[in-house]
């Protein structure tokens, strides 16, 4: 797996993230928090996989899809992210298999799932093959 992206370009201003976000189809809500929301929705995630993700595989595969959002924004390199990053990584059970595709290349998040899954995360894991015992 890769860590680098051929694709990283540099960041999209404010407006053009919210158009983008509005493209795609993202809640309005997500729309208007543009930049910083992407970010802290990030941020919030990786505490939530830190102290236990109690949620299912849709929703880990939605948030894997923010942090593809991030990467195609060329938010990748804010100072926030990269911190969140590198505290994400080793709270991540690597995977044989990717868990999703959120992003071009290999992205370490989507090759794996937090140590801390919660029932339902588990369960998912196991039903489509990607949990490790």
């Amino acid at each position: 797996m890769s860590d680098s992206n051929p694709f990283s370009f540099a960041p999209l201003s404010d407006e053009q993230i919210r158009q983008y976000l509005r493209d795609n189809g993202s809640p309005e809500h997500i729309v208007r928090s543009g930049r910083a929301g992407l970010i802290e929705r990030w941020q919030t995630f990786v505490q939530e996989v830190e102290s236990g993700y109690h949620f299912g595989l849709e929703d880990y595969r939605n948030d894997l899809d923010l942090r593809g959002i991030i990467e195609h924004t060329g938010l990748a390199a804010d100072p926030a992210v990269v911190a969140a990053d590198e505290k994400l990584r080793p709270l991540l059970q690597p995977a044989a298999n990717r868990i999703w595709e959120s992003s071009a290349g290999e992205p370490f998040w989507d090759f794996g799932y937090p140590k801390r899954s919660g029932r339902d995360l588990q369960r998912d894991l196991k039903r489509e093959g990607l949990w490790s015992d």
